[in-house]
């Protein structure tokens, strides 16, 4: 089998899980990661604080290794001080970011006057890292931030620090030849898409971008999305994990854009166990190879898979699927069947090495994955099924609990051939 040609060359689009990755849109670890204390890291997400030093230079590694294959890496803070260089970027941000309900009715025009006068690079950290109270600076300190009490040791942000852009795979996922903008299942990580969605109104590199579904201004109540549970694995398929963090709302919503528009032909949900150990799809199954998948068997063996396809009368129909998940996944890519990396079997390890993102790999092209480096027995399991695994340090990186499938969009991926 050849891979066959992803989207028209240069366009954007993610045609499978596998094929040849052309670019991608990762985030460094930055100012949002030097704002993690013991006592926010839980509200943030993170299960402890990073050494942020080894964080970036592992990251670093991370981007090196993938240009050393062929990959274009783009770097969100890169590409939001692109954007931000643009005056109506930048007045639409800050008109969405400094308001009243934010930052308090007597801070916005000091606040506004401070951010309006920095270069787009020291404003795009702030974007992402997060603007606390004793960041302004003199000129900038109306009377107003006495209710702050920074003087009793309170800390205040007038933009919350957004350390979980680190995982770029949750808050846009391109599908086939279109974007969505997710509706993120946490409030510490709403901000994240509205970033985004400046930049694909923006940026001119994705002026043509088409948007199947979601918008960070509208109130999506329970339709929830979050990337690491979408996968167009080919063949006019999508798998989508109901998981804890994207529900069926948002799952029925999506499929019935795709469909609508003729992107896709069928889209396969995983319905899941609402827990951390399962909070996306990708952190219990993910693919290393056109046929080739790594799973948490404690928890996938129990997904209870659906098919949703257009309906006649109805935008979607919904058949409730009797078979493995796997096999089902197997069947809708014409393949017999799926080989499947188990964790190890030993179930102290294999819990640690779920823990650990052993799952969460990402291929780079067919049969080639990125793994952290400490997930030694599911990398040797792998590389025994004719995996190349390249691996990267992971003992920072991994402590907001995702790996290389989280910290990777696929913005130009080929599709392959089954």
């Amino acid at each position: 089998m050849t891979d066959t040609p992803s989207s028209p060359a240069g366009q954007y689009g993610a045609y499978s899980e596998v094929g040849r990755l052309r670019k991608v849109l990762v985030c460094a670890p930055g100012l949002a990661h030097e704002r993690l204390t013991p006592t926010n890291c839980d509200d943030l997400l993170f299960d402890d604080v990073l050494w942020v030093q080894n964080a970036r230079r592992d990251h670093f590694d991370f981007m090196t290794k993938m240009r050393d294959r062929g990959v274009e890496v783009v770097e969100l803070h890169n590409l939001l001080t692109e954007t931000l260089a643009d005056p109506e970027a930048r007045t639409w941000l800050l008109d969405r970011k400094i308001t009243a309900n934010e930052v308090g009715l007597g801070l916005v025009a000091d606040t506004r006057a401070f951010l309006e006068g920095l270069e787009p690079r020291r404003l795009a950290e702030f974007m992402i890292g997060g603007l606390a109270t004793a960041d302004l600076p003199d000129g900038f300190r109306p009377a107003y931030l006495a209710l702050a009490r920074e003087h009793t040791g309170v800390r205040e942000y007038l933009m919350p620090p957004l350390p979980n852009t680190l995982y770029t795979r949750d808050t846009t996922c391109w599908i086939y030849g279109g974007v969505t903008l997710n509706p993120l299942y946490w409030p510490a990580r709403r901000d994240e898409t509205l970033l985004m969605k400046a930049i694909y109104t923006f940026h001119p590199d994705f002026a043509d971008a088409t948007i199947w579904w979601g918008d960070p201004e509208r109130d999506w109540g329970l339709a929830t999305l979050e990337g690491g549970d979408v996968m167009p694995v080919g063949n006019g398929v999508v798998l989508i994990g109901m998981s804890e963090r994207s529900s069926r709302q948002a799952i029925t919503q999506v499929a019935a854009a795709l469909f609508e528009h003729g992107a896709a032909e069928r889209v396969i949900v995983a319905g899941m166990p609402k827990l951390r150990a399962a909070m996306h799809l990708d952190t219990i199954f993910t693919f290393a190879d056109r046929d080739c998948v790594t799973t948490f068997p404690e928890i996938a063996d129990g997904i209870h898979p659906f098919t949703l396809r257009p309906g006649d009368k109805t935008a979607i129909d919904v058949t409730e699927e009797k078979e493995p998940f796997t096999d089902v996944v197997a069947a809708a890519l014409n393949l017999r069947r799926l080989r499947v990396v188990n964790l190890g079997g030993e179930a102290y390890a294999d819990e640690r090495q779920q823990w650990d993102s052993g799952n969460n790999l990402v291929a780079i092209e067919p049969g080639v994955v990125v793994a952290y480096d400490r997930n030694t027995r599911t990398n040797s399991l792998l590389r025994k099924a004719g995996i190349e695994v390249i691996t990267i340090v992971g003992a920072e990186l991994g402590r907001g609990r995702g790996g290389g499938h989280c910290m990777t969009c696929p913005l130009i991926r080929d599709a392959v051939d089954f």
